[in-house]
């Protein structure tokens, strides 16, 4: 019989830890301290509460548990020593049905691993999907992993330590996410779409307009048709825009969505998730032949990325009438411009004005979203409510001092403009810290003509600044070029600066920030609030109505605009049941 949270919450504290014996590994005293934050409310809150108790437990007992989990593929699953648990876990990744070579090369792996870090290598090899990642997939895992820093690799491994026990939960309470699998299912599907060059080598890269893209928004376009939208069309610039109806003819319309264009070898999930999980809830309500107070419309983005040409926001931003006509122009690597790919494709340029959404009609727009970072990933938390979207500034520079000989300039003597741009880069780390949540990056950094024994007389670099809020932005741009020109008057070389790009930020407008807050609460999952750091469509969609997102923790790091991008299927029916509650309680004020 299954478990249930009722049981756990009614059982003394000793037997209620002793049903959850085998959820970590020879680790009783996880389920023990955990007791003392019962009641639970659900599930996921109980996996919370025991991710807690192991993150707040010493260093010796992090290290126990780590050291408590068996080799992969190693001597106690040769001697049949393990527990039932992890021999059900290796051999769904059939690890028990090894070939010589594959077991030779994994006891390799297992004692370098070993001597470097001093605890077993520990992966949740049932993966993301809960289904079990591939002898191929566990063994470049170990691979990758086997570089790490041994404090960030003790973390990793205590994450896949909470992977591997929200797996054993699954199976203790009976509890598989179906709405999570699909929505997962759905981008793995997606991802079969590549644009030439990349496909021969395994890479996902879906740029404007290519056939992979135009397959990418009839696959969306058919499967929010068999889901159950009432109307589904590709509209002027390529988006793919599914509506079902609300109760009545007159009703206003929530807006959500996200965009399916990718970067080039990109991941998965950044963007698509934000599709398929308002998706997955207009299944459920067709299923259910419910209708809402209100048109819910989900759109997929045709572009965001700026990747085949600089449009950034090109499908969101014409929902708002922000398309400029100069893009048309615009010409790829191969000399085909924006206008020739549009006409490919079936799109009409005269129609892009009538895109244009009427802000009165709608009551907002929403946006699920992979977080795209690591921070809900260390801290073990699987939604993050989102309270703005950061501004940013960019600029491209360059120092120019004077080049000489590196063996008879001393060191007092020298104009080193790569020097100037080292001290500036240290400075805006430290000056973006101050604040907690800015960010200063110095991405690009260059010595044209650099020579090993020239001190260089020029450097380019480029200086990209975001925050919360534009005047915690503007202050800490006032103060980097301040250090600037201080540090090249001081240093008696000189720059140049042009400003490349400037956004505004966008906060969450306060009434929907607070209804995602409301969702999150009643699935009993921590409330976490983050500001992004990257841009989003939202972004767009800000400028003329209220605006907010949820992010979805993302595993492997949360590493992003990478094939490593992933998230679980668990993380992902959270997202869906959240977003289900926001609608559900939307239903409610509009009655």
């Amino acid at each position: 019989m299954a478990l249930t949270v009722e049981q756990l919450n009614t059982a003394t504290p000793d037997d209620a830890a002793n049903l959850l014996e085998g959820v970590y590994e020879h680790s009783p005293w996880i389920g023990r301290r955990a007791m003392a934050s019962r009641p639970f409310r659900s599930l996921a809150h109980l996996k919370e509460v025991l991710a807690h108790v192991v993150s707040t437990a010493s260093e010796a007992e992090q290290l126990g548990l780590i050291k408590a989990h068996p080799e992969l593929a190693g001597k106690a699953m040769v001697s049949k020593t393990l527990t039932a648990e992890s021999t059900n876990e290796q051999g769904k990744a059939g690890l028990t049905d090894c070939t010589p070579e594959e077991f030779d090369k994994i006891q390799k792996l297992n004692a370098e691993y070993n001597a470097k870090f001093g605890f077993p290598f520990i992966l949740a090899v049932r993966g993301p999907r809960g289904t079990g990642l591939s002898k191929r997939e566990i063994i470049e895992t170990f691979e990758r992993r086997a570089f790490n820093h041994p404090s960030f690799e003790r973390g990793e491994a205590l994450r896949n330590i909470h992977r591997i026990a929200e797996i054993r939960l699954n199976d203790k309470f009976g509890v598989e996410p179906l709405l999570g699998n699909d929505v997962w299912d759905w981008q793995e599907q997606l991802a079969q779409h590549t644009d030439p060059g990349y496909a021969e080598k395994n890479q996902l890269t879906v740029t404007y307009l290519t056939d992979a893209h135009r397959a990418c928004a009839a696959q969306i376009a058919g499967w929010m048709r068999e889901v159950g939208f009432d109307s589904v069309k590709i509209d002027a610039v390529g988006n793919v825009v599914g509506r079902y109806e609300g109760a009545t003819p007159d009703a206003k319309t929530l807006l959500t969505g996200s965009h399916y264009d990718t970067v080039r070898n990109g991941g998965k999930y950044d963007g698509r998730l934000g599709i398929f999980v308002p998706m997955a809830c207009v299944r459920e309500l067709k299923k259910q032949g419910r209708r809402l107070p209100f048109a819910f419309e989900v759109v997929g983005f045709a572009e965001e990325e700026g990747q085949r040409y600089k449009a950034t926001f090109l499908g969101s931003g014409a929902l708002i009438g922000h398309f400029d006509t100069k893009w048309l122009d615009q010409k790829d690597a191969d000399g085909i411009s924006m206008r020739e790919a549009m006409q490919h494709a079936g799109l009409k340029t005269e129609d892009i004005a009538g895109i244009q959404r009427d802000p009165a009609k709608y009551l907002g727009f929403v946006e699920v979203h992979i977080e795209q970072g690591p921070v809900l990933n260390e801290l073990d938390v699987p939604l993050g409510i989102v309270t703005s979207i950061n501004g940013g500034v960019r600029f491209v520079g360059e120092v120019i001092g004077m080049a000489s000989h590196a063996g008879t300039t001393p060191m007092d003597r020298r104009r080193d403009a790569a020097c100037a741009i080292a001290e500036l880069i240290l400075f805006a780390e430290k000056r973006a810290a101050k604040d907690g949540d800015s960010v200063a990056t110095v991405g690009m950094l260059e010595v044209p003509n650099g020579s090993i024994n020239v001190v260089p007389g020029r450097c380019r670099f480029s200086l990209d600044m975001r925050a919360p809020t534009d005047p915690q932005r503007d202050a800490m741009v006032k103060d980097v070029l301040a250090e600037l020109a201080a540090i090249c008057e001081r240093r008696e070389v000189r720059y140049t600066l042009e400003e490349s790009m400037r956004a505004a930020a966008a906060p969450s407008a306060p009434a929907w920030q607070q209804r995602w807050e409301k969702a999150v609460d009643s699935l009993g999952v921590q409330l976490f609030r983050m500001p992004s750091g990257a841009g989003h469509d939202a972004m767009k969609l800000h400028e003329v109505m209220p605006q907010a997102m949820l992010f979805v923790r993302g595993i492997n790091s949360g590493i992003s605009h990478n094939p490593l991008e992933s998230s679980t299927n668990d993380d992902m029916q959270l997202a869906v049941e959240a977003m289900q509650k926001l609608l559900d309680n939307l239903a409610l004020e509009q009655d």
